[in-house]
C-alpha cells in the first residue's frame, strides 16, 4: 500500500478560519474556568472562616498580581458566556451559514473584548 499521507502534522502551517479559532478559545476558556473554580472556592472558604481571615483575603486581593489573576478569570468567564450564547443561537438555527458564522465569530470577539475591558476598569 502506497500511502502518501503525512505522518507528522505541523499545526503551525495551517491557517484556521476565525470561527474555528473562537471555538477553540471557547474550549480553552472552559478549562481555565474549571481550574479557577478550585481557587475561587478556596478563597470563599477562607473568607467565611472568620472576620480576620476575611480581612486578610480582602487585603491580599488588593495586590496587582491578585487583580491580574481575577481579571483573567473574569475574562475567561465573559468569553465563555458570550461564545456559549453564540453556540445556543446556532443550536436553534441562527448563524449556521458560512457568512453568518464568520459574523458571529467577529461579534463574539468584539463583545468579549469590550466586556473584558469593562471588567478591568471595574477591578482597577
Amino acid at each position: 500500500m502506497n500511502n502518501k499521507r503525512p505522518v507528522n502534522l505541523d499545526l503551525s502551517k495551517f491557517q484556521f478560519p476565525l470561527p474555528a479559532i473562537t471555538s477553540i478559545l471557547h474550549r480553552i476558556s472552559g478549562v481555565i474556568l474549571f481550574v479557577a473554580i478550585a481557587f475561587l472556592l478556596c478563597a470563599l472558604g477562607a473568607s467565611l472562616e472568620s472576620k480576620e481571615s476575611f480581612l486578610a483575603l480582602q487585603e491580599a486581593l488588593q495586590g496587582f498580581f491578585a487583580k491580574l489573576v481575577l481579571w483573567g478569570i473574569l475574562a475567561a468567564l465573559l468569553y465563555h458566556m458570550v461564545a456559549g450564547v453564540k453556540h445556543l443561537l446556532m443550536d436553534i438555527g441562527i448563524g449556521e451559514t458560512l457568512e453568518s458564522g464568520l459574523l458571529g465569530a467577529k461579534v463574539t470577539l468584539v463583545v468579549s473584548i469590550v466586556l473584558t475591558l469593562l471588567a478591568g476598569v471595574i477591578i482597577w
